[in-house]
């Protein structure tokens, strides 16, 4: 195996591939991230709806990810739209299991102390309930965010963007030139993906946890 002859003369095609894939991943972890806490912050303090969308969160995670994607084929086809509704769903799904868990775990102490220095509903979520959470919703955020950074490969299946048609071609190729590194490069670079996106994220928590919480 001649990996560094390989990468010779591909840096430009890499660097592209390796954007798309990070790109997609970050957009979709975002906009899951946004649709989880607003689930979350809507049925925590339903003990009935909670619990149910907890259970849910945690069974959808077992749907094949393949699957889905299939189905999403019929009314979307080909492309990035049908590869960003799959992982935005996937990316949705730890975060609203530990945002309804770190919203329900605000002391409700805390809260009527809130309350009782005249603060709005609104107020005591964005200034109070939220800041105490946000520990263990950013766990479920760089969960998610490994996670996502992985499954995105697949979806190459269907045509969409990122490092995945790197190893799915490599795969397919077994044997014949460059296949291998294909391979071997494209599974490398995810790896190489995830491990910034979480140092990131380990540095967004430092910067934005309080130190009262840490």
């Amino acid at each position: 195996m001649d990996l560094w002859g390989y990468l010779q003369g591909r840096g430009e095609s890499l660097a592209f591939l390796a954007y798309q894939h990070a790109s997609l991943a970050f957009q979709t972890v975002l906009v899951g991230t946004v649709v989880a806490v607003a689930v979350a912050i809507a049925v925590h303090r339903l003990p009935l709806f909670a619990a149910l969308t907890l259970t849910t969160s945690r069974v959808a995670l077992t749907i094949p990810s393949l699957a889905l994607l299939a189905l999403l084929i019929v009314p979307f086809g080909l492309g990035v739209v049908p590869s960003f509704i799959m992982l935005a769903f996937f990316a949705a799904m730890p975060v609203i299991g530990n945002a309804i868990v770190g919203l329900r775990g605000v002391p409700d102490t805390v809260i009527e102390s809130a309350k009782g220095i005249g603060l709005s509903r609104s107020r005591i979520l964005l200034s109070v309930s939220l800041p105490i959470a946000w520990p263990v919703i950013l766990t479920g955020i760089r969960v998610s965010t490994q996670m996502v950074v992985g499954v995105a490969a697949i979806v190459a299946y269907v045509l969409g963007p990122g490092l995945g048609s790197l190893i799915f071609n490599g795969l397919s190729r077994l044997g014949g030139t460059n296949s291998v590194e294909m391979a071997v490069t494209g599974t490398v670079l995810i790896v190489v993906i995830a491990l910034v996106f979480d140092a990131l994220l380990v540095l967004l928590g430092r910067l934005t946890i309080s130190k009262g919480l840490s």
